[in-house]
């Protein structure tokens, strides 16, 4: 499975760097934020700001990086194939 991604500006009240998260048949699965300097020891790190269908939930996990967050969100959509 891969994704699609598209940078776009978050208006969340802190950290503005996003990303959009499109499927292989370009639905928004995702919307992901960079976390800045004020985040310490996960400066630089990805988080989960919303998930949709499959992948709405409790849980907003943060990643290292994108590939670690793709890698998430294709796991979480294989397993409820």
């Amino acid at each position: 499975m891969t994704f699609t991604l598209q940078p776009v500006r978050v208006a969340n009240g802190s950290d503005e760097e996003g990303m959009l998260v499109f499927d292989e048949e370009l639905r928004l699965v995702a919307v992901l934020t960079r976390l800045g300097d004020h985040y310490d020891g996960l400066s630089g790190h990805w988080y989960l700001e919303a998930g949709f269908g499959r992948l709405e939930g409790p849980d907003h996990p943060t990643y290292a990086d994108l590939e670690a967050a793709q890698e998430w969100i294709r796991q979480r959509l294989a397993k409820r194939r």
